[in-house]
């Protein structure tokens, strides 16, 4: 898949998830919008029934001396407490609508009839939220019920409020009706109803969808970056593969071009009477033949690796004994480029359990690097030394060294650091990742330190015990 067509990929699903995003976004507001209507609708018809249950208590003259009693004992209107009883009466005996007239019926309200009338039309529409809520007087400009309970105007004096606390919501809410008004702009005093904990109502209602669209967004989010991430790491893989799959050819190609060479060079007049030749002409045979066998091991090593199916032979391993014969068998390499391999075997107690082949493949792969990724004349230095719970094992070079994506990314499998256009460092990228699947496997660690032209310096730990 090429690069274009990933990048369209990404774009197209980006769009796509950004769309999706707005479009449930638009809904949830929507939604919430809906809700709130419905939630104001509610609170009006259960308003407009406490008016109508009020007004119906006002509307025959039975009622007439409750209310006058009730309104005397408030001491809110004083121009009633100034009419007599019987004046009262026959002023509003022929009222049209109720047997009080409007303000005597509004301040004579029972603050039990408004509470239970209130909270029954309320429950009514299916709302069971807290509340505030007051009788409201035009005459007085201030509330005389609120909350239960009756607030007394004192005459010049302060005013007391009732045990629900500050009115200030109850003055700016949206929920209001008027009561016992004659006409639609007359009216003695209004009803008023705030819920503080109205948002939280709306909220709750939207938030199952909220909850859901975020869920459901987040995998799909979660599920495009992991795709994204497959398919990038694919193309790698492809790309790592493809390399592989060169690299080999190429270290296949000399041994067995040499040994053919070889083989036509023993049928040949000149070399098959000549015993010495021949003999010469089969060492190279049979030493192209071990390199390709070394090479076809290494695969399978991998192999078992990526099966999980690599057996360890634990047995005790003396770390600086290993290292010093690793030194000896890669220092002949280093000695024919002019180079140098310094050993300091500085661990006092360097015996631990594991596989000494692997093991020492370990050591050898990273003795080959420092050889293969140093200019002319190598200097290479290897070190043991004692740690916590184990021994440490480091290797160093005054290698080409490396930037820090290749650091991060050097024991990935068939990964190799790019040398430029001059291919002249042969192997097949699998001798690092092979490093710390044996270090992983030993219940070991390996760290790389290096800085490009200026050298490597690998780390590796293992413990006593596996």
């Amino acid at each position: 898949m090429s690069k274009g067509v990933i990048r369209t990929i990404i774009i197209l699903m980006s769009i796509a998830l950004l769309g999706i995003t707005i479009i449930q976004y638009v809904w949830l507001k929507r939604g919430t919008e809906l809700n709130a209507k419905n939630f104001d609708d509610k609170v009006t018809l259960a308003l407009n029934r406490v008016k109508q249950q009020l007004e119906d208590d006002a509307s025959s003259k039975e009622n007439f001396s409750k209310y006058y009693n009730k309104n005397l004992g408030i001491g809110i209107d004083n121009a009633l407490r100034r009419s007599s009883r019987t004046d009262i009466l026959e002023n509003n005996i022929s009222f049209g609508k109720w047997a009080l007239d409007p303000q005597t019926a509004f301040l004579g309200l029972s603050k039990d009839d408004l509470a239970a009338y209130l909270k029954s039309a309320l429950i009514d529409q299916g709302i069971d939220l807290n509340y505030e809520y007051g009788a409201f007087s035009s005459q007085i400009q201030d509330f005389f019920i609120t909350n239960g309970t009756y607030n007394v105007v004192i005459p010049g004096g302060e005013k007391q409020f009732s045990e629900g606390g500050e009115v200030q919501n109850l003055y700016e809410t949206e929920y209001a009706i008027n009561l016992f008004n004659v006409d639609e702009e007359t009216s003695p005093g209004q009803l008023k109803v705030f819920f503080p904990r109205k948002q939280s109502y709306l909220f709750s209602e939207i938030l199952p969808s909220l909850i859901a669209s975020i869920v459901f967004t987040g995998l799909i989010l979660f599920c495009f970056i992991y795709a994204i991430t497959i398919i990038l790491n694919q193309k790698k893989v492809s790309l790592m593969k493809t390399d592989f799959i060169n690299n080999m050819t190429h270290e296949f190609k000399t041994p067995i071009a040499t040994i053919s060479l070889a083989a036509d060079s023993i049928d040949s007049d000149m070399v098959i009477n000549s015993p010495k030749k021949i003999k010469r002409f089969a060492g190279i045979i049979k030493e192209e033949n071990k390199r390709m066998l070394a090479q076809v091991e290494k695969v399978l090593q991998i192999a078992k690796l990526d099966k999980d199916d690599i057996q360890l032979k634990l047995i005790n391993i003396d770390i600086n004994e290993l290292a010093h014969m690793a030194a000896e068998h890669t220092g002949l390499k280093v000695n024919a480029r002019g180079g140098t391999i310094q050993t300091f075997l500085k661990s006092t107690n360097p015996v631990i359990e594991g596989d000494k082949n692997h093991i020492s493949n370990v050591v050898h792969n990273l003795l080959d690097n420092a050889n293969k990724y140093s200019k002319e004349s190598p200097e290479i230095t290897l070190e043991t030394r004692d740690a916590k719970e184990g021994v440490e094992i480091v290797v160093s070079d005054k290698g080409i060294g490396m930037a820090k994506d290749d650091t991060r990314r050097i024991f990935e499998k068939f990964y190799r650091v790019s040398t430029g256009n001059v291919h002249d460092v042969k192997g097949f990228g699998l001798g690092l990742s092979y490093v710390k699947a044996i270090v992983d496997a030993h219940s070991g660690n390996v760290r790389v330190r290096s800085s490009l032209g200026e050298g490597s310096t690998f780390i590796i730990f293992l413990p006593y015990k596996r």
